[in-house]
């Protein structure tokens, strides 16, 4: 058995059967990098933001949702989908257009809920009342990138929102039937593994409902890549990255939804570090670290919650 609360067992819990998240791109921008905010975006991001492309091939989200469920069918014999929503900031734009995506998604046969990527200063109460409303028919989770929850680490890596700020969205988002997401990024630059537990502790003093756990890695065509390149930043090893999720685990709530142990880099933009493509070996490598230290997901969370 796993020794952490995953996503896939959530889901069929839910529904009765084997359900994937099929990625959209919906086009969507970021304040990040349109100039409200920096147009240099955060130093891991390059141009395609985390996306497939496809709004760029001119496929239109029910064509996307179409492509993922005929893949995604066949490699794991999935009977229900979630659209999630996933390239840059999904919440970015008027509430009139993300009403449209939003709907035309969950008119899709066999999709049964949202995922809502996006930032924590790209919500405000109308978006959360539309998405509130889907709530209230469909299972919808919103996934704010926070990355960090050190403010001096969050300015480096031109983040462009603080701490406070994710606090607020999560504050906005509680009680209105909207499951609550976050992202963090393991080994970012100068972090040390007190800063990475610390972004575990505050989010688990939050009460939000799952986390995706990433890997720093280096990706073509980012600032990241010239720090790189010039000497200035050094990669995790697959060791030290598998201890780190296991210490991380250890002091979340046993009931939060573990999303994600590690990322997908695209083979084609990855620069470092390569071991990240190696998903199945670094997962099963993460279990048996867990079953070595007879640990497992909340071991120290109500030691950790009176600090």
């Amino acid at each position: 058995m796993k020794r952490y609360n995953d996503l896939n067992t959530y889901l069929r819990e839910i529904f009765g059967c084997r359900v994937q998240k099929i990625s959209i791109d919906a086009g969507l921008n970021c304040p990040n990098r349109d100039g409200t905010i920096s147009n240099g975006g955060c130093v891991y991001c390059n141009e395609r933001g985390s996306g497939t492309g496809s709004f760029r091939l001119g496929l239109s989200i029910t064509e996307q949702l179409a492509r993922g469920k005929n893949f995604l069918s066949k490699r794991y014999k999935a009977k229900k989908f979630m659209a999630y929503f996933q390239s840059f900031s999904n919440t970015y734009a008027p509430i009139d257009r993300l009403k449209a995506f939003y709907d035309e998604a969950l008119s899709v046969e066999d999709i049964v809920g949202l995922s809502i990527g996006t930032r924590p200063d790209c919500v405000d109460k109308p978006i959360l009342s539309l998405l509130e409303n889907y709530a209230k028919t469909y299972l919808v989770w919103i996934e704010y990138g926070l990355q960090s929850a050190n403010d001096h680490t969050l300015k480096m890596i031109n983040r462009g929102h603080d701490f406070n700020c994710f606090k607020h969205a999560v504050e906005l988002t509680k009680g209105r039937g909207i499951r609550i997401c976050a992202h963090v990024i393991l080994g970012l630059p100068g972090e040390t593994r007190t800063d990475m537990l610390r972004s575990a502790k505050m989010l688990a003093s939050l009460g939000i409902d799952g986390v995706k756990i990433h890997l720093l890695y280096v990706v073509k065509g980012t600032k990241m890549e010239t720090l790189y390149r010039q000497g200035h930043y050094q990669c995790l090893t697959k060791e030290e990255y598998v201890e780190l999720v296991c210490d991380f685990l250890e002091v979340l709530p046993e009931n939060m939804i573990i999303q994600r142990l590690t990322g997908d880099p695209h083979p084609e933009e990855l620069l470092a570090p390569l071991w990240a493509l190696e998903k199945s070996e670094n997962l099963l490598m993460i279990q048996n670290a867990l079953e070595r230290r007879d640990t497992r997901q909340g071991k120290f969370f109500k030691e950790e919650r009176l600090i």
